[in-house]
């Protein structure tokens, strides 16, 4: 997503998303913020990034992936604010977050959207391509490089800072 896709969506809107997002959860934005931090080269590309709050199941036979739904997002909020700094974009998961970080998004201009909890069985049909992009001594932890198609989402945080739990 570019910067004018990204400042054209408001909270409630429903998209479908397609294209290259990364899976992170709570270990991998860890090493991603220590990396930041003592001036490490990142094993992915932050700049302009999409981060999926998701740990995904190995793949049953026949599939791309295992059962991929959003995890919550607030367990991500200490590591965000300097994410974003670093240049994520877009971030998906589900719950509210954290005052610090609808400020930064606000002041990154970066969006939150809100995929559908409770349905990580069915979320996998929308995962064209996926493999291991880094850690991946962190097994469903390890960021993982999707590809995805039609991916349905809601914005849950406007990069105006506007947010649906409001």
């Amino acid at each position: 997503m570019n910067d004018k896709q990204i400042k054209a969506l408001k909270i409630f809107d429903e998209i479908k998303l397609s294209g290259v997002i990364y899976t992170a959860r709570d270990q991998a934005h860890k090493r991603l913020v220590e990396a930041i931090n003592s001036g490490k080269k990142l094993p992915i590309d932050l700049k302009g990034a999409i981060i999926y709050y998701c740990g995904p199941t190995a793949a049953p036979k026949g599939k791309v992936i295992g059962s991929c739904g959003p995890t919550t997002s607030n367990r991500m909020d200490k590591f965000t604010p300097v994410l974003l700094k670093a240049g994520l974009k877009v971030m998906i998961g589900k719950g509210g977050r954290s005052k610090e970080v609808i400020a930064a998004i606000k002041k990154y201009k970066a969006v939150y959207l809100l995929a559908y909890a409770g349905c990580g069985a069915l979320i996998n049909k929308y995962i064209k391509k996926a493999k291991v992009a880094a850690y991946k001594d962190l097994g469903p932890e390890a960021i993982f490089r999707l590809e995805v198609k039609d991916f349905p989402l809601i914005v849950g945080i406007d990069s105006q800072g506007r947010n649906i739990y409001d």
